[in-house]
């Protein structure tokens, strides 16, 4: 019964996670982020926003390690959550499109933690729905692992 119940947990590890926003409401939510965010692919096609530059790329945000996408400049504390291990998923990415400086600060336990980012999304389920949507626009884990390879 052990080795069936790790089986199950160990494949559950791989399969793809339900979240539990709207794509479609997302992407309606996501006109009052492309101010200042742009989602754009390798290739350099924007894929949704207006080509906005004052927060970082989007494409791929589900999956990376938070303060690490190269061609922008974050504050020090969302850099330094990175570096501790803090990787966007759903289960982080709500609370913090919620309520930025309150998710570093609680993260870090530092009462002086900052974000770069003012703006708040109107509640949890807008939030839910803006990562179902930026989800989209990441790779799924192992593809992202065989093209590091």
């Amino acid at each position: 019964m052990k080795r069936l119940t790790l089986a199950v947990a160990t494949l559950s590890l791989f399969a793809a996670p339900a979240l539990a926003g709207d794509p479609a409401a997302g992407e309606a939510a996501f006109n009052q982020c492309q101010t200042c965010h742009v989602v754009e692919n390798p290739a350099g096609e924007v894929l949704a926003g207006r080509a906005g530059r004052q927060g970082p790329n989007l494409y791929g945000v589900i999956g990376r390690q938070a303060g690490t996408y190269e061609d922008f400049r974050y504050q020090p504390s969302i850099v330094e959550a990175g570096e501790q291990g803090l990787v966007w998923d759903e289960e982080n990415l709500v609370p913090y499109l919620v309520n930025p400086q309150d998710f570093l600060r609680e993260t870090l336990n530092d009462r002086r933690a900052r974000s770069g980012m003012s703006h708040r999304v109107r509640n949890e389920g807008m939030a839910q729905d803006l990562v179902a949507f930026l989800a989209q626009f990441s790779e799924p884990a192992e593809e992202a692992e065989e093209a590091a390879d």
